[in-house]
């Protein structure tokens, strides 16, 4: 069904669809950059298609190529249960001046998906609501996922956020999952009150009175 799909995007946008190929039976078609917001507001709104769930995106760095990086979208319609993947190219060898237009007001799913985009990769989404850094904390230099970061690169050492909330929220009990903030290991307590007995198993035996070197 997917080569329907396909074929609809090389009659209705024959030049934005630079390419298709098929891998694997999953149906891709890589567009030009131009025309990436509105085939993906066509395919989304087109009854014949109907690609109501944006499944992911993310990108792929090639350094060698110009353009250098592939933006990928994933789509699928739950109404007929075909799905096609999106692909487009933007920048240069040099990775400045990255763009393409966000998608993130035609799937919600975007958002965070352009963010965590943007942060890896240093795509700039044109038209997001809130494009700031996601995984890494604002300070980070550079952009991890892309091949020429320097893998033994020393970030620059930020000092603790203090009047923040950084404590468990619910349904997490002291001893689950960890606080959002930066990790110390170290006991909040004395012996068997505050401590975590998975980090200091022995707060919990001299808790129920049993000695550690026994």
């Amino acid at each position: 069904m997917a080569q329907r799909l396909v074929d609809l995007l090389k009659n209705q946008f024959a030049l934005a669809v630079l390419e298709t190929y098929a891998q694997h039976g999953d149906e891709t078609v890589v567009l030009d950059p131009g025309s990436w917001h509105e085939v993906c507001r066509f395919l989304r709104d087109a009854p014949p298609a109907q690609m109501n769930m944006l499944t992911d995106l993310t990108a792929v760095d090639y350094p060698e190529r110009d353009p250098r990086f592939e933006v990928v979208a994933h789509l699928y319609s739950l109404q007929h249960g075909h799905r096609l993947r999106l692909k487009t190219r933007v920048g240069d060898r040099t990775g400045e001046d990255v763009r393409v237009d966000s998608i993130s007001d035609l799937w919600g799913s975007a958002n965070w998906m352009e963010r965590e985009c943007y942060d890896m990769f240093g795509i700039q989404f044109v038209g997001h609501p809130d494009l700031r850094r996601i995984l890494m904390y604002p300070e980070f230099v550079g952009h991890p996922l892309r091949k020429d970061y320097p893998a033994e690169r020393i970030q620059p050492l930020v000092p603790y956020r203090e009047g923040i909330n950084n404590e468990k929220l619910p349904p997490f009990t002291a001893f689950e999952g960890m606080p959002f903030g930066r990790q110390t290991h170290q006991q909040s307590g004395p012996l068997g009150s505050e401590s975590d007995p998975e980090l200091f198993p022995e707060a919990l035996d001299a808790s129920q009175g049993r000695n550690p070197e026994a």
